[in-house]
């Protein structure tokens, strides 16, 4: 895509890898952090991208194709859902705001002419119509509602609720309760009176504060053989009691009689190292490899802290080390997805959904 035309205010240092074409920070990442944590700063996600579901029977087939239960959604309303292969693993991770004459669907940067081309294949002769309007349209971020921005659609995200028919595979008590979020779509030529003079954060503040409340991203957090319960995803994106879609059967059966391989941590590394190691890099216990980090970054509060993909089995009492190259990290786990996660069938779970 091309840059952003916000590249252009002072002291905009460009993004690199997936998050290229905006900017990284605006010079002061403390205070970029501090400021969109409290609401008074927005942040440009221009390079994500959208692609628009028109057609009388957009609800009703979307329905039947991703994990969520989509039927009743209502202009206004937000959700999230996802399209798993035959083995329950994760294709497309999608941010779907209800509009009266369509949905919006949000996706990672790179990922709308797949996701819209697989929607094509499906679509058959049904009433429906998928455009690719990325060029057209940019992505504000916030974790407040912005009554300058409140003329446009925005999805509002439900993490770390426990949507309707979902299913929490961490405690009741959660970070990601800290962080509301909101991703205003606004038309790409409109993009910078928009912002008007709102203060501005970038990518690596909106990386930390993600990180920080738990929030998987796809892409980061995910690869070829992720499932959703390995990431806690059944909070937002997976309806239990809602069938007839590709990867239902894995999702049911890890669920009820199974556990999944993996499961994501939040890791608090050690500060002292004043770098931060690379995303790729092995989590290991002594010389065992254990897994590997998916995310990281150095949070205005808590220092440098990531997310990681380990073995289930792992203790979560045990420290850890991030490895990368010469450079070893010490980490403290916090467990977001519990060992004990799947094998629910007969066992009483009531008091882990919530309705939001």
């Amino acid at each position: 895509m091309a840059n952003s035309p916000l590249l252009s205010r002072p002291g905009a240092v460009a993004g690199a890898g997936i998050d290229a074409g905006t900017a990284a920070h605006y010079g002061e990442l403390n205070k970029e952090q501090r400021a969109l944590s409290n609401g008074a700063a927005v942040a440009d996600m221009s390079h994500f991208e959208v692609v628009t579901l028109a057609g009388e029977d957009r609800l009703t087939w979307l329905n039947t194709l991703s994990s969520q239960a989509l039927t009743g959604l209502r202009p206004g309303q937000s959700t999230q859902t996802l399209l798993l292969t035959v083995q329950g693993r994760i294709e497309f991770d999608i941010r779907v705001l209800a509009d009266t004459d369509k949905l919006w669907l949000l996706v990672e940067p790179g990922q709308a002419e797949p996701l819209a081309a697989f929607l094509n294949r499906m679509r058959f002769m049904l009433r429906v119509e998928i455009t690719d309007v990325s060029e057209r349209f940019a992505i504000l971020g916030a974790c407040a509602a912005q009554p300058s921005l409140e003329k446009y659609p925005v999805w509002v995200d439900p993490w770390p609720g426990v949507t309707e028919g979902g299913y929490a595979y961490s405690a009741p008590e959660h970070p990601g309760a800290e962080r509301p979020w909101f991703e205003y779509i606004v038309p790409a030529d409109e993009l910078e009176t928009a912002v008007g003079q709102t203060p501005l954060a970038g990518m690596l503040a909106v990386e930390a504060l993600r990180i920080a409340a738990w929030r998987p991203r796809f892409g980061f957090d995910t690869d070829e053989k992720t499932i959703p319960q390995e990431l806690d995803l059944l909070r937002t994106a997976v309806h239990l009691d809602k069938g007839c879609y590709k990867g239902q059967e894995t999702v049911a059966r890890v669920h009820n009689i199974g556990r999944p391989p993996r499961r994501l941590v939040f890791l608090q590394l050690d500060g002292s190292m004043h770098t931060l190691p690379a995303l790729g890099s092995e989590v290991r216990i002594g010389e065992k490899s254990v897994g590997t980090l998916t995310s990281v970054a150095s949070h205005f509060e808590a220092g440098p802290i990531g997310l990681a993909l380990i073995k289930r089995n792992i203790d979560p009492d045990t420290d850890v080390e991030v490895v990368d190259g010469d450079e070893h990290y010490a980490a403290k786990q916090e467990t977001i997805v519990s060992p004990d996660a799947g094998q629910t069938a007969g066992r009483f779970t009531g008091f882990l959904r919530t309705p939001h």
